[in-house]
């Protein structure tokens, strides 16, 4: 596990993105699970990508290095400093602003105001009580074929214990049970970082 998520190596601006997080006090993706998301957007020749959960940058750089050249990054957090840091932080990675939309709010007001089956990749690094709405909103966002991936699936963890019936655990459980068993999503729980849960909306 730790030889994976030190195989591909991080630059000094994410070096810095994640030591800005720490200053600020906010959790960043893994270097694995960092690695894995430029795969996803690589992969799917990514050019419309929704982020919940702007941070400082981080997760946004490893998207917006696997995107196309052409390709925007659409960024949400409730956090103006944070996502002022991840403005700096995306110029200094050499990404003109043209290539990112920073919107400031609640992902769940911001998400209904965004087009139905026009993005390629939706990221979603939210509270584990929003996870649920996330997905039933990345069902409506992404084309057929677009990906989905959620930050944290394994709860630390605790989500393959059953004694584990902490209220977060139990939610995040459901969500992801949900939509293992649904006809609309093809699923797989990927052991890196926290926990990436990944799906190709059918």
């Amino acid at each position: 596990m730790q030889f994976a998520e030190s195989y591909v190596a991080e630059d000094l601006v994410l070096r810095t993105a994640r030591s800005l997080a720490e200053e600020v006090g906010v959790d960043t993706v893994t270097t694995g699970t960092g690695a894995a998301l430029r795969l996803l957007a690589a992969a799917g020749s990514a050019r419309a990508v929704v982020e919940i959960g702007t941070g400082t940058g981080v997760s946004g750089i490893w998207l917006l290095r696997g995107m196309r050249a052409d390709g925007v990054l659409t960024t949400i957090d409730v956090e103006v400093e944070h996502q002022r840091i991840a403005r700096r932080i995306f110029a200094e990675a050499g990404f003109p602003a043209g290539r990112t939309r920073i919107i400031t709010g609640r992902a769940l007001d911001v998400l209904p105001r965004l087009a139905d089956g026009a993005y390629d990749l939706v990221f979603v690094d939210a509270e584990v009580t929003g996870v649920s709405a996330c997905v039933d909103a990345a069902l409506r966002l992404l084309r057929p074929g677009g990906v989905l991936a959620v930050n944290g699936a394994l709860a630390g963890g605790r989500i393959g214990d059953p004694a584990a019936r902490d209220m977060e655990t139990v939610t995040l459980r459901e969500a992801i049970k949900a939509l293992r068993e649904s006809d609309e999503w093809v699923p797989a729980l990927l052991p890196v970082g926290h926990g990436l849960l990944a799906a190709i909306r059918c």
